[in-house]
């Protein structure tokens, strides 16, 4: 529902689309139209009066009064400006109102009076009808509007008002075509920024698809590997996982899923590699992880590898055939840590096999987003090396900073 200030002042509401614009050209220009009008009202009575022909006048002023109200009602109806046919008879009864108007009207009421209400109705129609797309229709009635305002001034070139009736000319012109890039400028704004939200809809929803498949590629291969036949302590194996897996994929569900930097305590990375590992016991998984005892992730860096490190694991036991995994943790003195993940198995050739989304999207794209560096050696027949790395983490530096600190 919309707040009183809202209803007195609609445009503010409007949305910033192409058919928001539009609505926001039809307020404009029943907006010009009904001013006009309101300023042609007060000297209806003085025109009738000083008329050579009453009736004549009071005719042709009823018919632009009554133009006037049928562009505002059709535009602000149809929510946009008026159409080409439309336009073309607006132009057309503005050019015949000046041809008339020397037949209506005394010489010395042409200029500097609303009396002579029809140059002012012509600016009025300049300016609305300007939102026609038809550059032809706009160039025809613009140029059609100024032959019949010097048909309109008659001999006034020769007299004092020359100035004047030069000045109103170039008026038409100048606001013509100020009007016509208004329309048009405002038009190809709306058009952008209709394209740019449709590109960022569009990039937002592969961004929402590239997540489903990381958060949940796991869990639809353990369920895949529980579907083949194995023995029961395999299976035992793969349902405790597919419990991770499920805990993980209602996270998902419900919203929450780490950030860039986490969302809770750092977490100590042998301990998380030492944990996924026993839930893959029955693989010949050696884990060798005492040169990085220390280092510790961010939860949502954390996250990441230990999905990485599931879908690699996993990757092993669907398709490596390896007699022999070795997982090593390593940091160096400036705080730099590398884990490897190497197996044994049949390998493939980099160059030819295109990777899946568990190596692609789970492992390396969802690590390389989150600043760790992912390496992938593999051969045919010579088994498979993955080498993840990174800097120190902030906390590390801080730890480091504040140890610095003390000593000094």
């Amino acid at each position: 529902m919309m707040s009183g200030r809202s209803r007195l002042w609609p445009v503010a509401e409007l949305p910033t689309t192409k058919a928001g614009v539009e609505r926001a050209f039809s307020y404009f220009i029943a907006g010009v139209r009904i001013g006009t009008l309101a300023q042609m009202v007060p000297a209806v009575h003085a025109g009738v009066t000083t008329s050579p022909h009453d009736v004549a006048y009071l005719v042709c002023w009823a018919a632009a009064a009554l133009a006037s109200v049928l562009v505002s009602v059709a535009t602000l109806v149809r929510r946009r400006p008026l159409g080409a046919v439309v336009s073309a008879a607006d132009y057309t009864l503005a050019c015949l109102l000046l041809v008339l108007a020397p037949l209506v009207l005394v010489s010395g009421e042409r200029f500097g009076t609303w009396i002579a209400y029809q140059p002012g109705y012509a600016l009025s129609v300049i300016i609305t009808a300007s939102g026609v797309r038809s550059l032809a229709l706009w160039a025809g009635g613009m140029l059609g509007i100024v032959v019949s305002y010097a048909v309109y001034l008659g001999g006034a070139f020769d007299g004092d008002m020359t100035t004047t009736a030069i000045g109103n000319i170039l008026t038409y012109v100048v606001y013509a075509l100020v009007t016509r890039m208004f329309f048009g400028y405002t038009r190809r704004i709306a058009h952008d920024a209709d394209t740019s939200r449709a590109r960022a809809a569009e990039l937002a929803r592969r961004e929402e698809e590239r997540r489903a498949q990381v958060m949940m590629h796991n869990g639809v291969a353990v369920m895949r590997l529980l579907t083949e036949p194995g023995t029961d302590a395999a299976r035992s194996r793969l349902i405790d996982l597919a419990g991770v897996e499920v805990q993980r994929m209602r996270s998902y569900l419900r919203g929450r899923v780490p950030d860039q930097d986490g969302d809770g305590p750092d977490t100590a990375l042998a301990a998380m590699i030492e944990r996924v590992c026993e839930r893959f016991a029955d693989l010949p998984v050696e884990t060798l992880l005492d040169l990085g005892a220390a280092v510790r992730l961010p939860a949502g860096q954390a996250e990441a590898v230990e999905r990485a490190l599931e879908s690699l694991l996993l990757n092993v036991r669907a398709h490596a055939r390896a007699d022999g995994v070795v997982v090593h943790l390593d940091q160096s003195a400036d705080g730099h840590w590398t884990l490897t993940v190497r197996d044994d198995g049949v390998g493939f050739d980099t160059a030819t096999v295109v990777a899946g989304v568990g190596l692609r999207e789970v492992v390396v794209g969802e690590l390389r987003r989150r600043g760790i560096d992912v390496d992938v050696e593999s051969a045919a027949g010579a088994g498979t090396t993955v080498t993840i790395s990174a800097g120190p983490t902030p906390s590390a530096v801080r730890g480091d900073r504040d140890a610095l600190t003390d000593a000094a």
